[in-house]
């Protein structure tokens, strides 16, 4: 095997323009982790804040970098201590921010954080899931505590969390609200929600006043809304904590500083004035959790959704159609070979 490969690698913060394609060194195999050959992985919005800098205050990155944080692949090596897999094992994960790097044609991840590919999907599907899925996992049942029978509103209902969110809140036995655009609205109602609403039609939180639990992916302002739409003691989950707005004011050190400040200041007023917990969250990296998913797509109660499958070559591109914001679903990339 060759010592290096073809990787997206940027050198500093900026737009989509600072990713390029080159060879790199391969990875590292510790003796818990597994050598992925990476099939697809694909592009998350925290991928974005990432390159652009605006979350360097939390996330540390030595640049030069290769960012990604989804993967689906085939093991190609494992370490001394590795025993849940072997050589050839059809695998997906979604690595943490401080071993990212899935937009390369290898990757090495820790095998607590791998799970066995669902049979019934393709790579690409599979690699659409790992960084969404677990997020809509934390939201809606680590946090969440969802129960059956419940109402649950999921904000951004066709966008990668939501349109997985949807799904697990169905299989959980809730009653899903999902909001959306008009073009979305029977996208969303075909995820299985019983409650469509189209916000650039009518205001959501006259619809969904009172539901139990509330799923936010679009920022601080919607929070503090949907802290007085809930029921009395309900939960809202925040998946968007507002640093991007806060750093490009402020600058990345005191817009963080800005931006968690006024999350702990909503949290308390929502818990005196009303019961209700804020929770803001990040997806945890687990394997046993990705089990439990897979599961779900195995039953047909969980299906991926994909927005457009392109070369790792169209990287730039790729970026900036999530930066435009109407993906539904996930971009999905396939890695490119060029020579060394």
């Amino acid at each position: 095997m060759s010592e290096t490969m073809t990787a997206v690698v940027f050198d500093r913060y900026g737009g989509p323009e600072v990713l390029r394609l080159t060879r790199s060194p391969l990875p590292r195999v510790g003796p818990s982790d597994v050598l992925v050959a990476v099939k697809a992985t694909s592009v998350n919005p925290v991928d974005c804040k990432i390159r652009e800098g605006v979350q360097r205050a939390l996330v540390h990155v030595k640049l030069p970098a290769i960012l990604g944080m989804d993967v689906a692949g085939v093991v190609t090596e494992v370490g001394s201590s590795v025993t849940r897999f072997r050589v050839g094992d059809e695998v997906f994960a979604s690595p943490n921010h401080r071993r990212m790097g899935t937009y390369a044609e290898f990757a090495s991840v820790a095998d607590a954080e791998l799970a066995i590919k669902p049979s019934n999907i393709t790579y690409e599907q599979a690699a659409s899931l790992p960084l969404v899925a677990l997020t809509a996992w934390d939201a809606l049942i680590a946090w969440g505590k969802i129960e059956s029978g419940e109402r649950v509103l999921i904000q951004a209902g066709s966008g990668g969390v939501g349109s997985i969110a949807i799904q697990l809140a169905k299989a959980r036995g809730a009653k899903v609200l999902a909001t959306c655009s008009t073009r979305n609205v029977e996208l969303v109602r075909g995820l299985g929600a019983d409650e469509v609403i189209d916000y650039t039609q009518e205001d959501w939180a006259e619809r969904a006043k009172g539901v139990d639990l509330i799923v936010d992916a679009l920022g601080p302002d919607e929070v503090e809304r949907a802290a007085g739409v809930v029921r009395e003691g309900g939960r809202v989950i925040s998946l968007s904590n507002g640093l991007p707005e806060a750093t490009e004011r402020h600058g990345a050190w005191l817009g963080t500083a800005s931006a968690l400040a006024r999350v702990g200041r909503m949290a308390a007023g929502a818990w005196l004035r009303r019961r209700v917990r804020v929770i803001p969250m990040a997806r945890r990296t687990s394997g046993e959790n990705l089990r439990q998913i897979a599961a779900l797509v195995e039953e047909g109660r969980i299906r991926p959704l994909i927005d457009s499958v392109m070369p790792l070559e169209e990287i730039v591109s790729a970026h900036q159609r999530v930066e435009a914001g109407r993906c539904r679903g996930k971009v999905v990339l396939k890695p490119t070979t060029i020579d060394a």
